[in-house]
């Protein structure tokens, strides 16, 4: 639940002039104005399930875009029933400007590219259908002018060959993977809350910049009780970290009981020295690495 000086969870990623938000409670967007962020701009918004404090600033959101004249189709994406779901929310947002696309997934790992990303949704274990997410953004290896020399391809095709485009000048076909070096590291962000742990979250995890994860309980005096409620202890989640191998852990979704998550920093640190308890409105800029 939302306390005075705690929103909910939700999580955003900005890319290339996209915004994508992960998970939608009451007061997201309040949460962004105060972060000096916009939802005018997000191109897609998706849920990890359906449970109120995940979904319930939906109706709210979509009429703050319709009142700042968005005109772009917005594309939403959930386990199986979002499309109901979104129909009995927007009973109280029925008119807006714009077109509303809702994707359901269907597998337990799916895919989606889009806007220059890459995002993936995979199949945790909540006391509801729920889903985490990793968000891809892959980075082409270096243009090589030795190698377009040496197979004598014209230099207009350079940028083209470079931008991914396949290109027949008569009888010979130039192909981008004649003048690109090997792919090199890109960036990934993986977010996982209301679960208990599971194979899934570590293999997807494996290769993130930045994992995300729910520490629903801090004491662990709590474990039977994070069981029951199939959530994640602050030191379940830190496990998962290391069997990741990831650089940096970030926790959330707090108890409401939790007043001072922090309290337990130090010993989640014994399990995950790179853990980190943020406050609303944290965020990181993410770069591709200088390594070739």
């Amino acid at each position: 639940m939302p306390l005075p000086y705690r929103w909910l969870t939700s999580l955003m990623l900005r890319y290339n002039g996209s915004s994508i938000l992960i998970d939608c409670g009451e007061g997201t967007q309040i949460a962004m104005r105060e972060k000096g962020w916009s939802p005018h701009d997000i191109d897609v918004i998706c849920f990890t399930h359906y449970h109120a404090d995940h979904i319930s600033g939906l109706p709210g959101m979509l009429l703050n875009m319709g009142n700042a004249e968005r005109r772009e189709p917005l594309t939403l994406i959930g386990p199986k029933g979002l499309g109901r779901v979104v129909s009995g929310l927007r009973v109280i947002a029925p008119e807006l400007p714009f077109d509303v696309q809702c994707i359901e997934i269907a597998e337990s790992v799916q895919a989606f590219e889009m806007k220059g990303f890459r995002l993936k949704a995979f199949k945790v274990r909540h006391s509801v259908l729920c889903y985490g997410y990793s968000l891809e953004i892959d980075r082409r290896g270096r243009f090589d002018a030795d190698r377009a020399k040496a197979a004598q391809i014209p230099l207009p095709y350079w940028n083209r060959l470079q931008k991914g485009e396949i290109i027949t000048d008569g009888d010979r076909t130039f192909t981008p993977d004649m003048v690109m070096g090997p792919a090199r590291k890109g960036l990934k962000v993986t977010y996982c809350t209301d679960t208990r742990p599971t194979d899934s979250i570590a293999e997807n995890a494996a290769g993130s910049d930045l994992l995300i994860l729910e520490g629903m309980y801090g004491d662990p005096a709590e474990q039977e009780k994070a069981e029951q409620k199939k959530h994640m202890t602050m030191q379940e989640a830190a496990r998962i970290a290391a069997q990741a191998e990831v650089p940096e852990l970030w926790l959330t979704h707090f108890s409401p009981a939790l007043g001072r998550p922090d309290q337990y920093l130090k010993a989640v640190r014994e399990i995950f020295p790179r853990t980190v308890i943020p406050k609303d409105g944290r965020s990181c800029e993410l770069k591709f690495s200088e390594e070739e």
